[in-house]
């Protein structure tokens, strides 16, 4: 473990809990062992934090090396209590304002730290209170995709309060979950319209007499690596491949991906779904297993055999995940409103973006100037459509 001398660490000798920055590609293999059991202790999973997928993330899709991992410990030597990474942020969207945000990149899709259950609270303490002796650290610490009254976002509101502050909810989303008790069966019949039913019916007897059809699933101890080179070519051939933004399209997603998914097989937090036809991928789903929540990572299919709804076909396969005895629920990870997944997955997970101050007698001016202009702009916002509405002539 490190202190990243640009990030120095405020002492407290009064407290047992200790505050780091460590380098995620120096760790030791003690230090290693307890992120992973911090993962298995958290109180929200969140395999975007775990060890296997935020290590190689901060060593390949940080080139400046503008994020820092923070590790909160109940002393010098006993277990980790929290895991999250943070940054330096100059700019607020278009304001040019100096804060603390939660470390993301465009394939991160949950901000959760990883916190042991029933310290959430004495996580955010230590945190905030670090971040105001900092001095890097202005003006607040932006966390984005916290799951809405859960456990973390709970505590950190509770925290801010205390703090003589208060946290503010910036943005929220609602995005597809599936989160039941009913079977496979039972909940296909109940989230899918009967016509629609009918129709994937006929869509796959005709994709059977296209040739032989198989669903696969990954086997813990079955190599990933051919899986891996499968999804990363049946998505490069898609409308991601052409517009660029496939895994594959730029060196350091793809190292990522690969990275990330035999680090998740050895980790066993990997679940591969493929829909083939005489052997080759129509559709691929990659899944991360992470009890008691799994999360939707990645899908890709071929578009030329768009119209057999292979995507559809294997997403019905993929609800034999209600009958998996250690997973609750699973996070869709898709944008709000996703056309195809919307119609399979009937619940929903809303997360929001919060804005906790810090303590500094400037940080709390710039945050109460930061909270009345969004106050004001959104208040704009709302009455803009309405104004030209009323402007338009009948």
């Amino acid at each position: 473990m490190t202190v990243h001398p640009a990030f120095p660490t405020p002492t407290a000798d009064a407290s047992p809990v200790t505050v780091r920055v460590v380098d995620p590609l120096a760790l030791s293999d003690e230090l290693g062992a307890a992120w992973d059991r911090l993962a298995d202790e958290a109180s929200e999973p969140n395999p975007f934090a775990e060890r296997w997928c935020l290590q190689s993330a901060l060593h390949l899709l940080d080139p400046d090396r503008l994020a820092r991992l923070i590790l909160v410990r109940d002393g010098s030597d006993g277990p980790v209590i929290g895991v999250m990474p943070v940054a330096s942020a100059v700019r607020y969207g278009r304001v040019p304002l100096r804060h603390v945000t939660g470390w993301a990149h465009p394939n991160h899709f949950l901000g959760l730290p990883l916190v042991r259950a029933g310290f959430e609270r004495l996580f955010w303490s230590i945190l905030l209170g670090w971040c105001d002796a900092a001095p890097w650290a202005r003006t607040m610490l932006h966390v984005p995709r916290l799951t809405a009254d859960g456990p973390l976002h709970r505590a950190l509101v509770d925290v801010a309060r205390a703090r003589g502050g208060a946290t503010v909810d910036v943005h929220c989303e609602e995005r597809a979950l599936l989160d039941s008790m009913l079977s496979p069966e039972e909940y296909w019949d109940g989230a899918v319209r009967a016509k629609k039913r009918k129709e994937l019916r006929r869509q796959a007897n005709r994709l059977a007499d296209e040739g032989s059809v198989d669903f696969r699933r990954w086997r813990a101890g079955e190599p990933a690596e051919p899986w891996i080179a499968a999804f990363l070519d049946l998505e490069a051939r898609g409308w991601k491949g052409r517009a660029g933004s496939a895994l594959a399209s730029q060196g350091d997603t793809e190292a990522w991906f690969r990275a990330i998914l035999t680090a998740a097989a050895e980790a066993g937090r990997l679940d591969m779904r493929a829909l083939d036809l005489d052997g080759r991928p129509l559709a691929m789903l990659v899944n991360f297993l992470c009890p008691p929540g799994g999360f939707s990572f990645k899908t890709a299919f071929d578009e030329d055999y768009a119209r057999f709804s292979p995507g559809v076909l294997l997403q019905q396969a993929n609800l034999d995940l209600l009958n998996d005895d250690r997973i609750d629920w699973v996070d869709s990870c898709a944008a709000p409103g996703h056309p195809m997944i919307d119609s399979v997955w009937r619940e929903r997970r809303r997360l929001v973006w919060v804005n906790a101050p810090l303590s500094g007698r400037g940080d709390r001016l710039r945050f109460a100037a930061l909270t009345r202009a969004e106050v004001i702009w959104r208040r704009w916002k709302r009455a803009a459509p309405a104004a030209i509405e009323e402007q338009e002539p009948s």
